[in-house]
């Protein structure tokens, strides 16, 4: 078992921040070359500190108003414009960037395209909801309605 620190969210795993042990092969060929973990150390806790302080800052400074965000983000319903060919297939699909850029251009709020979580794959216009964690206890799920950007 290998002890590491988690520099982004890792789902079923833990938060930025964290110290964690996983299996040797798992850290080794996935955590650390994707940029997810570095190697735990003793001198690594001051990054830990680092890295806990930052996520406090993005986190959403309170409970009213992460339930204010749901309430906005549940009331609407996002339209995200996409280049498409013949029988509404896009080129490629939608991707939680794109979600994140299309709730910030509707006013609605700023939100971190790693909070955000796609059920299916989006290649057909149509709509679709996708699931955002706005603090650890508090879900919304946003409508999304995926339309043919005019040429």
């Amino acid at each position: 078992m290998s002890k590491i620190i988690l520099t982004n969210e890792v789902a079923g795993l833990g938060s930025a921040g964290d110290v964690i042990e996983v299996k040797n092969g798992y850290a080794r060929n996935y955590l650390l070359p994707q940029g997810f973990a570095v190697a735990w150390s003793r001198g690594g806790e001051k990054q830990v500190e680092q890295i806990r302080a930052a996520r406090a800052a993005r986190e959403l400074a309170t409970i009213e108003e992460a339930q204010d965000i749901k309430s906005k983000l549940e009331a609407t319903k996002v339209r995200l414009a996409v280049k498409t060919g013949t029988g509404g297939r896009l080129f490629g699909s939608v991707k939680t960037g794109d979600v994140a850029d299309a709730v910030k251009a509707a006013g609605i709020a700023e939100l971190d395209k790693r909070k955000i979580e796609i059920p299916t794959a989006i290649k057909v216009v149509g709509d679709y909801t996708a699931n955002v964690r706005l603090r650890d206890d508090l879900n919304a799920v946003i409508t999304l309605q995926v339309v043919a950007q005019k040429k």
